[in-house]
């Protein structure tokens, strides 16, 4: 304790805000260039998140500038384990406001599975930032983990990135914010291939973040491939999407719509263009009819019970009709309301991707 009170007075000899000129001398990692370089880039990104969650853009700004100061104290030289936490109490001390000083502190949450996500917004716009910056530019170089090794602990900021989205409430395309983070990036490869390498690592600690208990591999490849990269998005459609595979219906549905999406890949090009008057059975138009009344604007979980309803229709579509009908016109009114269902099959997550 004696040692701790000597480096926070020997600390305190100089302002806080000074330590960032030392960040020019620290290296973060030798082709990524210094802490102080990194703090830039940390600080543009950190502004860009605040501006879509609604975080202070001035304490944001004041905050992620010094968010890396404390690395350079006596007190966290010699103490590793409370970088951040310091940095939160020297700019307190300095005289920043309570909001900027708690957004130092928490930057670095979570640490690991478990623990708290950053309880501000300000402090979530720069722990984001912190953790995008270092997976972009950890892939750019090609340091990206492997089965055995993460040195630069990727897959703990991948986590943290979708637990402060999901858990924060966030609305944050992380594809975007990627392919932002990799833009800044001084060396490396920041080519397409490399952003797709990077979503989809990160797409893959979401798996493992929400495949867990009632949500299944089959029902997570589902909703990945309707194109989601938003978190939250995806874990709102997750938990639509456990009530749905519970409903009786399901199974008929997704079994339909596996058969649905074979004869539109066989059918080729389909027009969109369905004409009632073309209908020859009473089971095209009730179809027809089903889809036309439904109503996909409320929550996930409302549009899913929604899509159960067509399960009747759908089976009475099929048992009556024979969809490649001789007449041309017919077959191809027939082949377009298939692609109008198996575009609402595919709104929340796709059906045909489900158990059926």
């Amino acid at each position: 304790l004696s040692d701790a009170l000597f480096f926070w007075e020997q600390d305190r000899k100089q302002s806080f805000s000074s330590y960032r000129s030392k960040l020019l001398s620290a290296t973060y990692q030798k082709e990524l260039g210094s802490v102080d370089a990194r703090v830039e880039r940390i600080t543009a990104l950190a502004l860009a998140i605040a501006e879509q969650v609604g975080a202070d853009a001035a304490a944001v700004s004041a905050a992620a500038a010094q968010c890396k100061n404390d690395l350079v104290t006596k007190m966290v030289f010699e103490f590793p384990e409370l970088q951040g936490l310091m940095g939160g109490y020297y700019a307190r001390a300095a005289g920043e406001s309570a909001v900027v000083a708690q957004a130092i502190r928490e930057h670095y949450l979570p640490t690991q599975q478990g623990t708290a996500i950053p309880s501000s917004r300000e402090g979530q716009a720069i722990a984001l930032a912190d953790k995008l910056d270092a997976l972009a530019g950890i892939f750019a170089i090609g340091q990206k983990p492997t089965a055995s090794k993460d040195p630069y602990a990727l897959r703990r900021a991948a986590n943290g990135v979708l637990r402060i989205c999901i858990e924060g409430q966030l609305s944050l395309d992380v594809a975007a914010l990627l392919r932002a983070a990799l833009a800044a990036q001084p060396a490396g490869k920041k080519d397409p291939a490399i952003h797709t390498e990077l979503v989809e690592f990160v797409m893959e600690r979401l798996r493992a973040l929400l495949v867990t208990g009632e949500v299944t591999t089959e029902m997570f490849e589902a909703i990945k491939a309707t194109g989601v990269t938003t978190p939250l998005d995806f874990a709102q459609r997750t938990e639509a999407l456990k009530s749905f595979v519970a409903l009786p219906a399901s199974g008929n549905l997704a079994a339909a719509h596996k058969r649905i999406r074979n004869i539109l890949k066989q059918a080729g090009d389909v027009s969109s263009a369905i004409d009632a008057a073309r209908f020859e059975h009473e089971t095209e138009r009730s179809l027809f009819a089903a889809l036309s009344a439904l109503n996909l604007e409320g929550d996930y979980s409302q549009q899913l019970t929604q899509l159960a309803t067509l399960r009747e229709p759908v089976d009475a579509f099929f048992t009556a009709v024979m969809v490649n009908a001789d007449d041309p016109a017919v077959r191809a009114n027939r082949l377009a309301l298939l692609a109008r269902l198996d575009q609402l099959c595919r709104s929340v997550a796709d059906i045909s991707l489900l158990p059926g």
